[in-house]
C-alpha cells in the first residue's frame, strides 16, 4: 500500500510540474569550468568558484568533503557522495541526443559514450556498456555503480537492457558531465574523437 501511495504522489507531482511549468532546470556544477557565475537562478544557491581540475583525470586525487560541497551543486553532492537519486525525466541528460562522451562530474574520468546510450523509458540516461570498463565499478553486493577514481555514486546496472550486452546502466545526470564530440580535443579528451568519425 505504501508503494502504491508513493507512486501516486510521484505521479501527482509530475503532472503538477508539467501543467504549471514548475520543473526546475537541471543544476550544473562549476567543476572543470573556468567562468565565474554569481547566481545560478532564482531557485538555487550561489555558485562557488572553487574548482577541481578534471582534465587530468588519470592523476586525480579526490578532494575532501568540504571542497566537494563547495564545487558541486547540492543535487550533485547528494547523488555522488550520499548515494542519492535524482528525479526521473527532469534531468539534464535523459533526452540528450548529441554525440560525445560522459564523464564523472567529480574526477573527469570517461565513463560512457553517446554511441551506447539509448532511451530506456525510465527517465534517466541509460547505456548498454561503459566507454572505459575499468572506470566503472559495480558493487559486489548490489546493483550500485560507482566511478573508480572518485568513488562517485553514478546509478545502477540492471540485467534488462538491449543487445548486445543485455545490460542497462541507469545513470543519474547529476553524476555526469557531457563533452560533445566537437569539444573533445580542447577539453583534453581528443583520444575519443576517433569514435565519432
Amino acid at each position: 500500500m505504501k508503494i502504491l501511495m508513493l507512486s501516486f504522489l510521484i505521479l501527482l507531482t509530475t503532472i503538477a510540474c508539467q501543467n504549471f511549468g514548475g520543473s526546475a532546470p537541471p543544476e550544473k556544477s562549476n567543476i572543470g569550468e573556468k567562468k565565474e557565475v554569481k547566481v545560478k537562478n532564482e531557485n538555487s544557491t550561489n555558485v562557488r568558484t572553487d574548482q577541481v581540475n578534471t582534465s587530468d583525470w588519470k592523476n586525480f586525487k579526490k578532494p575532501d568533503n568540504e571542497t566537494l560541497q563547495k564545487t558541486l551543486s547540492s543535487l550533485q553532492y547528494r547523488v555522488t557522495q550520499k548515494e542519492g537519486t535524482e528525479m526521473p525525466h527532469f534531468n539534464e541528460y535523459d533526452k540528450n541526443y548529441r554525440e560525445g562522451i560522459y564523464l564523472d562530474i567529480v574526477s573527469g574520468e570517461p565513463l560512457f559514450s553517446s554511441q551506447d546510450k539509448y532511451d530506456s523509458g525510465t527517465g534517466w540516461p541509460s547505456f548498454t556498456k561503459p566507454l572505459e570498463p575499468g572506470n566503472v565499478v559495480k558493487s559486489p553486493h548490489d546493483l550500485e555503480v560507482k566511478s573508480k577514481r572518485a568513488g562517485s555514486h553514478l546509478g545502477h546496472v540492471f540485467p534488462d537492457g538491449p543487445a548486445p550486452t543485455g545490460l542497462r546502466y541507469c545513470m543519474n545526470s547529476a553524476a555526469l558531465r557531457f563533452i560533445p564530440k566537437e569539444d573533445l580535443e580542447k577539453s583534453g579528451y581528443g583520444e575519443y574523437r576517433k569514435l565519432f568519425k
